[in-house]
């Protein structure tokens, strides 16, 4: 079954059933944060590793057939936002002066480090971005279980990606109530109703969250979710993490 299952809004994209996506979790996880840390450790004089993380980057998604708008859609949330703050840089920082705007004077060492800062939040911020379109959060947090990660950060990210959809409808059905009841602010004192709204949210959130927790105590609940089936790395996912380490880290310690 392929390509019909672009997500935008996230979760898996692209082909479910290509090899990419059934390898174990923790062998992508590995992988791409291999290629994350290659990328961010490299100095812009070695600029050919980025090239390479990007050929490594643009591999993963073609073998999962993740589409490139699927990509940019989910990396324009944080992206241009990183880079349009590094995009000062060349202004302010002090150096050899290449051109000038007006008053600013462009240094050609901010210029560097703009180019350095785009490169490494890209290959950052694709690496993540495919990290969940060819992996599903629970996967994900399944696989930073075993590989021993403090069970208190993967307990509040496994709750937290549950339910954040349940607060997500609470939100819209408060939302909706107020659209019902011809709620349209036009001054500051009007806006009043939003934050009564927002202590009211956060009231039947902190209400829920404790009738569920008792809930699951009543059902044995000891702190670890059951697991019927375990993980088990095979010759593919070793293959996957070899082929990434095998490219990058040659050419990052030669650079």
């Amino acid at each position: 079954m392929s390509g019909a299952h672009d997500h935008a809004g996230g979760g898996p994209a692209g082909d479910l059933s290509s090899r990419v996506h059934r390898l174990d979790p923790r062998a992508k996880i590995v992988g791409l944060v291999a290629v994350t840390l290659v990328g961010v450790s490299t100095p812009i004089a070695a600029w050919e590793v980025w090239l390479a993380c990007g050929l490594v980057l643009a591999a993963v998604a073609a073998a999962g057939r993740v589409p490139a708008r699927v990509i940019w859609v989910r990396a324009r949330v944080v992206l241009p936002l990183v880079i349009l703050v590094a995009a000062f840089i060349p202004f302010f920082r002090g150096g050899e002066v290449v051109a000038s705007l007006g008053p600013l004077d462009v240094s050609r060492e901010g210029l560097e480090v703009l180019g350095s800062v785009a490169a490494k939040a890209t290959i950052g911020t694709v690496s993540a971005v495919l990290l969940g379109a060819i992996t599903s959060v629970p996967a994900i947090i399944r696989g930073l279980e075993t590989m021993r990660v403090p069970r208190l950060l993967t307990l509040i990210a496994a709750f937290m990606y549950r339910y954040l959809f349940v607060i997500a409808e609470e939100l819209r059905r408060m939302r909706s109530a107020l659209a019902s009841r011809a709620y349209r602010p036009r001054t500051a004192l009007q806006a009043a109703a939003l934050g009564r709204m927002a202590s009211a949210l956060f009231l039947r959130t902190f209400s829920r969250g404790e009738r569920i927790y008792l809930a699951m105590l009543a059902r044995g609940y000891s702190g670890r979710m059951p697991r019927l089936d375990p993980l088990r790395l095979a010759r593919a996912d070793a293959v996957f993490v070899g082929l990434i380490l095998l490219t990058l880290l040659p050419l990052r310690v030669i650079s």
